[in-house]
């Protein structure tokens, strides 16, 4: 603004020359905010913020005008230009402090309630997992929901870890059993299933982008990356070694498909952005042309973190769709200012020792290791988001440090429990489905109803689009046919993510095209409400599995048939209420009606409370 003093500042500094900084100039070290967090207990306070930058000299000065401040949820706190932080809702945040190079968040609290802050109730925290998650409610006053039933609890786990639903038989044993032990063993139980094999090799296909491509990777290269990825699930292989053997791939991509990540992108700078993105949840796309406006990351060290690719060599073999992985040994990722050539750096790490050596040996070592930082924490965020329907960073693939995790504790301990396990993947998923946070009820009470980001309920989650019409085949005994698979095949093992139907198509599956996890829509929209009420996937299943025929057939009473369509579809029988209304919609007229029943049948595929996981 004319006569402020960034204005004259500004003016002085063109009129005698624009000089660039002198050599002695001192470099950034850190930021530090004053205070370093802000506890509100009602609307009406305020604080007053500072920012002292640190020097690489020693050296310390205020930096509160010239730092750019900005909140991350305005309806709980906001900042105003005189730099002092107001209340609004209940609830938390962060207010975030941009300086320089540095980024520092400041969480901002206000409890939800004050009548918990002295007598907060007993509340069972029986793993590592669900203290740090009760440590923070505690903070806000939040009481967390209760434990879902035993219902609720085996069709959640059983959509979560296999994408499909309980038997009937399956679940009459379980709720017949007493012992207390019946729901972790029901996890070891699924977690030993090749359907639990089948549901993350679709997850890490989609990270992966296994997907043809008529010029450079076809339907060949594409099933021998999927079966190297499910025959590395299957024997439950340490997920660091997995990635190791991705980014340090050699030779050709039919014997040793993991060399296809460097097939389907051959772009080195696109293969760093990946990189970061799938194996430590960072987007550093922003730092290619300028110094990331959210992050800490500069230009330098997006080229020299590329640099780590740089020397990818590829040659063709004699079937022209493989081709040759090797070290070249020579090519750079120049930096647009200067032209120059940055040595590799590992991203917030070291700069390595990198001659004479293959650099994607050193970085494959480094990221998928305990010492990168990111790594454990990263994979443990992407598994808890597919559970809890959040992550504790949101979006898991959107790491920074403006955008800073919900629970910070919570993060480091699932990141240090998965180390620890030797990056068993197993033991994480078994870790979060044991704990009471992921077995809590959807049903919300006084204190949580309006919580989003800290766990105190389950999630209600629509069913992805893969998964659902798997369930709608299994419950009404039909099959499908997909590219290059048997009839009776499921949508999660489809191969290629250019193979789609309508239904698919319609209900968000991910085309592979890019590593973003916004590529999975799961929000319900129109016209996927349409396609159930209207469309052939579930009017047609209805009656071609001759699920209400056979049961007819088999003397099964209008009653009977009614139960059995609860137990498939929804995991429970209907309630009293809901089968007086369902029998007075039969009817004495309907009662042996086929027709009559598969409307009631369709009618139940089109609840919310099938097309959703709760």
């Amino acid at each position: 603004k004319k006569g402020s003093w960034e204005y004259h500042l500004l003016l002085s500094w063109i009129k005698n020359g624009a000089k660039h900084d002198s050599k002695s100039t001192p470099e950034f070290d850190r930021l530090e905010v004053r205070p370093g967090s802000i506890e509100f207990t009602n609307s009406n306070q305020t604080r007053q913020l500072q920012v002292i930058v640190h020097w690489r000299d020693g050296t310390a000065e205020d930096v509160t005008e010239l730092t750019r401040f900005r909140t991350n949820d305005e309806s709980i706190a906001d900042v105003d230009k005189k730099w002092l932080v107001s209340a609004a809702s209940p609830g938390d945040t962060h207010i975030i402090a941009f300086y320089d190079n540095g980024v520092q968040p400041v969480p901002v609290y206000r409890p939800v309630s004050d009548r918990f802050r002295e007598a907060y109730p007993e509340v069972a925290d029986r793993t590592g997992v669900d203290e740090r998650v009760v440590a923070k409610l505690r903070k806000l006053g939040i009481v967390p929901s209760d434990q879902c039933t035993d219902e609720e609890f085996l069709r959640r786990v059983s959509l979560d870890l296999t994408g499909s639903l309980p038997l009937p038989q399956e679940i009459q044993s379980f709720l017949a059993s007493r012992s207390p032990l019946k729901r972790s063993k029901k996890i070891d139980e699924l977690l030993n299933r090749p359907e639990f094999v089948k549901m993350w090799v679709m997850k890490w296909a989609e990270l992966l982008q296994i997907r043809t491509d008529a010029n450079r990777f076809q339907y060949k290269n594409a099933i021998l990356y999927f079966e190297w990825l499910r025959a590395q699930f299957e024997k439950n292989r340490p997920m660091n070694e997995i990635v190791q053997d991705i980014l340090g791939s050699k030779g050709g991509t039919f014997s040793n498909p993991a060399g296809n990540y460097y097939q389907i992108q051959r772009d080195s700078k696109k293969l760093m952005e990946n990189t970061a993105q799938i194996f430590m949840g960072m987007r550093i796309q922003c730092a290619q042309c300028h110094n990331h406006p959210f992050d800490r990351w500069t230009m330098d060290d997006y080229y020299s973190f590329a640099n780590f690719f740089s020397q990818v060599g590829r040659k063709g073999s004699e079937d022209n769709r493989e081709i040759i992985i090797y070290n070249s040994g020579s090519g750079s990722v120049r930096h647009p200012v200067g032209n120059r050539d940055l040595p590799p750096k590992f991203l917030g790490g070291e700069r390595p020792d990198t001659a004479g050596k293959d650099r994607r040996e050193l970085l494959s070592k480094w990221l998928a290791s305990d010492d990168n930082p990111f790594f454990a924490k990263n994979l443990a965020n992407i598994v808890w988001g597919h559970f809890m329907g959040v992550g504790i960073v949101e979006p898991v693939d959107d790491v920074r440090i403006s955008n800073p995790p919900s629970n910070p504790e919570l993060l480091e301990e699932l990141g240090k429990r998965f180390s620890k396990s030797g990056y068993d993947f197993k033991q994480l998923v078994r870790d979060i489905c044991n704990s009471r946070t992921y077995q809590r009820s959807v049903q919300s009470n006084d204190s949580n109803k309006d919580d989003t980001r800290n766990f105190a309920k389950a999630s209600i989650r629509r069913v992805r689009a893969e998964v659902l019409l798997d369930i709608i085949s299994q419950v009404t005994d039909t099959q499908n046919k997909f590219r290059g698979l048997p009839s009776g095949a499921s949508a999660v093992e489809i191969v290629d993510g250019r193979t789609s139907t309508f239904f698919l198509t319609t209900f968000g599956r991910a085309t592979r095209d890019t590593v973003c996890s916004c590529e999975v829509a799961l929000e319900p929209n129109l016209s996927q409400a349409l396609h159930l009420l209207n469309g052939s996937t579930v009017n047609s299943k209805c009656t071609q599995g001759g699920v209400v025929a056979k049961a007819l057939a088999a003397k099964k009473t209008p009653d009977q048939i009614i139960d059995d369509l609860y137990m498939r579809c929804l995991a429970r029988k209907p309630s009293s209420t809901e089968k007086e209304q369902l029998m007075a919609f039969v009817g004495e007229e309907g009662r042996a009606d086929v027709d009559v029943l598969n409307d009631l049948f369709w009618a139940v595929l089109n609840s919310k409370e099938f097309i959703f996981n709760h």
